[in-house]
């Protein structure tokens, strides 16, 4: 009977990976595909990656979305993790209230969000562009950090600040020594989870983006209209790879790390 379920686990698990992998796998082909249409392999060729090299606009649109990914992220850590750490301290009867509304970027569909920030954003006489993306990214990247800090600072042991306070830490001192270092890993993966949001909106980047101004999920949607050529392929293939290698070199980091704590 537990081989069966064993068995059945398996092919399940592995079911899912297919599902999961296999259109990263179509892509990656495909990006080495001699054809300028995506439906059938006709040879392997590296021409479109050398499409993508001479491509001024689809990199300068890439640029665009990591620079405004990684500082939104970084204001959105700062804010979220803020924000976590006051509302684990308060007493009131409307925090609950209040952290329900924290969250409220999240559950409102990004149409609305899209078309509120871009009515604030006229009413403000802002100039649509980088600012008011950074803004609006900012606003849906807070909540992915706050709650991931917020599931830390609740399974954290609060003697531990009580500790250094009686050692005679300032406030300031106790978090940036005791509390920040414990909660930097909830902080780092929800800004993990937040770069991904940012690098992937489209919705809302369209509602408060400026008309000289794209980033690659727009650009890659405008495409849509003239047909999407391998070059995005190739783009995604590289992302692919630059994504894998961090995760490679941040594990083995990791493991070098726990070898010398543990020798030490």
């Amino acid at each position: 009977m537990k081989k069966k379920n064993s068995k059945l686990s398996g092919f399940y698990l592995g079911l899912i990976f297919v599902l999961m992998y296999l259109p990263i796998a179509v892509v990656i082909v495909f990006s080495f595909n001699e054809s300028k249409f995506p439906v059938r392999f006709t040879g392997f060729s590296l021409k479109w990656y050398q499409e993508l090299i001479h491509d001024d606009a689809m990199l300068e649109a890439l640029g665009n979305s990591l620079f405004l990914g990684v500082i939104s992220c970084f204001v959105s850590a700062v804010i979220g993790t803020l924000g976590a750490v006051g509302l684990s301290r308060i007493h009131w009867k409307t925090k609950g209230i209040l952290e329900y509304i924290s969250i409220l970027p999240l559950m409102i569909p990004e149409i609305i969000l899209g078309m509120v920030l871009m009515a604030f954003f006229y009413m403000m006489n802002l100039p649509f562009g980088m600012l008011t993306l950074l803004i609006g990214h900012t606003v849906f990247c807070v909540p992915y950090i706050l709650m991931e800090v917020k599931a830390r600072l609740a399974g954290m042991d609060p003697s531990l600040e009580e500790a250094a306070r009686d050692l005679g830490a300032g406030p300031f001192r106790a978090f940036w020594d005791i509390i920040l270092p414990l909660i930097m890993p909830a902080v780092m993966s929800g800004s993990l989870l937040a770069f991904a949001m940012s690098m992937d909106d489209v919705v809302i980047s369209i509602f408060i983006n400026g008309p000289r101004l794209a980033t690659l999920p727009i650009k890659v949607y405008t495409q849509i209209k003239t047909g999407v050529t391998p070059e995005v392929n190739a783009l995604c293939t590289i992302m692919l790879v630059f994504t894998v290698l961090i995760l490679f070199v941040y594990t083995m980091i990791g493991k070098v790390t726990k070898g010398n704590n543990k020798n030490s």
